[in-house]
């Protein structure tokens, strides 16, 4: 049962623990216990992240996203479509969620709707193996505008939005995408 990710908070569950058996558990740090096991995880928990907006948290693991109310820890959604072992997370605070893996990938989501807008992956630096392109821990600087990752060819990137980019640059295909939650909505959980 070794713990993968944590979130502290001012407010209980005070302590949120995601661990490798795939379960995510919300502690009472009064009681000294356990309040709640969720188990809705089919891989190991390896990342968690909570939005300073709303009072919920997203977990990471190699089967999906998803996001729980934080006080509780009710499941809300599924994020789907990140094909690898999420090793980090983070939420700046125009609500743009980042999920970054183990092969170097990372997507980029609305942490309203859960609709994966960009996807990107790294590049090992030179004289790294290919195998080294994993991506260990990711945060948003204090502007939301910066992306810092640390990976697993010893190297700290930092990353900026595209300031050029407009919806006829990047357009999104709300039609695919739609259908794609019409599926998963009637898929049971």
């Amino acid at each position: 049962n070794t713990v993968g990710a944590i979130l502290t908070k001012g407010t209980d569950p005070q302590i949120i623990t995601g661990s490798y058996d795939s379960t995510i558990k919300l502690w009472d740090l009064a009681a000294g216990k356990c309040m709640t096991t969720l188990t809705h995880h089919k891989k190991s928990v390896r990342a968690l992240a909570q939005p300073s907006f709303e009072n919920t948290f997203i977990s990471g693991a190699a089967d999906n996203l998803k996001k729980w109310v934080g006080s509780d820890g009710r499941f809300v959604k599924n994020f789907t479509g990140h094909k690898a072992v999420i090793n980090a997370l983070a939420v700046n605070d125009d609500g743009v969620v980042l999920s970054a893996a183990d092969d170097g990938t990372m997507n980029f989501w609305d942490y309203g709707s859960g609709h994966c807008f960009q996807t990107s992956t790294t590049v090992a630096q030179p004289g790294s193996l290919d195998a080294e392109n994993g991506i260990f821990a990711a945060e948003f600087d204090l502007t939301g505008t910066r992306l810092i990752t640390c990976e697993a060819d010893k190297t700290i990137k930092i990353w900026k939005e595209e300031e050029k980019a407009s919806e006829l640059s990047h357009p999104v295909d709300m039609a695919s995408w739609r259908k794609k939650c019409i599926v998963e909505a009637k898929r049971r959980y």
